[in-house]
């Protein structure tokens, strides 16, 4: 049944069936033929799967990503960036990075970073003489800082597959996202000494305080979204609520570049999106049902734990097996998956499932701008008209980069637990 559940998941992702009829037929026919449970149980264990509080924040963080999108509130944050680090070497491919940093701090969105980003910055930097395919490239990087920085929807799933806090994973997310920020400024630096391009003039004291002063309102979003979260005033789905509040004011009432005939167009592109990945939640559930009534994470932990004796040799090879898998399936899908089959052997080496969370959802940031499946590579690839094979050799580099990152993430447990006072 084991190879049949796994070999049948494979097969159907492999033919192009949507991960979430591939999940869901995968567990059916496994309970059809080994008759390891009722039939019942499909409909049961689905609806528990989004039967869950937390839950309801990824619907309105979708919905708040999509009104700041269209809102103003992007280009504001691309202006203060460009005045930040705009007359630096590199600077315009920095401004990308920094940006998309604040815009993933409000939208907890990968896809939504990148098409807000990406449409702005993209031909900006083709038009200042980068090479369009980095150009493309670095913003579909910095376009994972959605799912790492928070807030972040596959945090949030992360938290309720290992029963963990979202506030703390929140927490746990600031600083490793930060040390990817750097690696990414890092190399936009070296590589614009190597490959020459256009730059900005650097910003005088006054041009920054102007541009902060148009972009205040959204700067202080992540403030007002974590700080209520993090002084216990609000959970996170309150706070995701405020965040959609807020962004609909800011962009309708203060902005005015939101007009209201636009809003029914966004709730159907939320409610569509939304519809998505609580499907995959559903038959993940379903899936994730039966590898523990097949008892695969009680089999593996042992097979696991008496092949290897390093806790450290454990997590290189959790992280190269994740690596992989991100390249195949949606960080949702991998993240509901892999939980309850990965943390109890991390357990068993010592690992705090705080810091193994941020580990996972990290390296399956990677499996955004990865070829075949990677959503940010697809829409940078559709701003930039570079086409997928030609993006997907220039994104290389940065899949290195933040290999290495990933590696001081896994051995460095303090960037994740200290926030969180572990």
């Amino acid at each position: 049944m084991i190879a049949l559940l796994f070999g049948l998941l494979l097969l159907l992702l492999l033919v192009g069936v949507p991960v979430t009829f591939s999940l869901g037929l995968a567990a059916i026919v496994t309970i059809w033929q080994g008759e390891i449970m009722p039939m019942l149980i499909v409909p049961q264990e689905m609806i528990r799967s989004i039967n869950s509080f937390p839950l309801l924040a990824i619907p309105f963080f979708i919905l708040a990503g999509n009104l700041m999108q269209q809102g103003g509130i992007s280009h504001r944050l691309v202006e203060f960036s460009r005045t930040l680090v705009g007359g630096m070497n590199g600077g315009l491919a920095m401004v990308a990075i920094v940006t998309s940093a604040f815009f993933a701090a409000i939208s907890g969105s990968g896809a939504a970073t990148t098409a807000a980003v990406g449409a702005i910055l993209i031909p900006a930097m083709i038009a200042q003489g980068y090479n369009g395919a980095y150009a493309a490239a670095n913003q579909a990087a910095s376009g994972a800082l959605g799912v790492i920085i928070p807030p972040s929807i596959p945090l949030i799933l992360y938290a309720i597959s290992a029963n963990q806090s979202v506030g703390d994973m929140f927490a746990a997310g600031f600083m490793p996202g930060f040390v990817v920020v750097g690696a990414l400024m890092a190399y936009a630096y070296f590589h614009a000494v190597r490959h020459p391009a256009g730059r900005d003039s650097s910003a005088t004291l006054g041009e920054v305080f102007r541009a902060g002063r148009k972009a205040i309102l959204a700067l202080l979003m992540p403030g007002l979204i974590l700080g209520g979260i993090y002084g216990g005033i609000v959970t996170p789905t309150e706070a995701a609520v405020i965040a959609v509040v807020y962004s609909f004011l800011i962009g309708v009432v203060v902005y005015r570049e939101l007009p209201l005939r636009a809003i029914p167009a966004i709730l159907r592109d939320s409610a569509v999106t939304s519809a998505v990945v609580v499907s995959i939640i559903a038959t993940a559930g379903l899936y994730g049902r039966i590898i523990l009534s097949l008892q695969i994470p009680t089999i593996i932990s042992d097979f696991v734990v008496g092949a290897i004796d390093s806790a450290w040799l454990f997590i290189i090879l959790a992280n190269i097996l994740l690596l992989f898998v991100g390249m195949f399936l949606e960080a949702a899908a991998a993240i509901l998956i892999f939980t309850p089959i990965l943390l109890p052997i991390a357990l068993n080496f010592g690992f705090h499932p705080v810091h193994f969370g941020i580990i996972m959802v990290v390296n399956l940031a990677m499996g955004m701008f990865t070829p075949p499946v990677g959503l940010n590579l697809f829409i940078a690839s559709q701003i930039s008209r570079i086409s997928i094979a030609r993006l997907s050799r220039a994104v290389l580099p940065f899949v290195g980069l933040i290999m290495l990152v990933l590696m001081v993430i896994s051995f460095v447990p303090w960037l994740s637990l200290a926030p969180t006072g572990r």
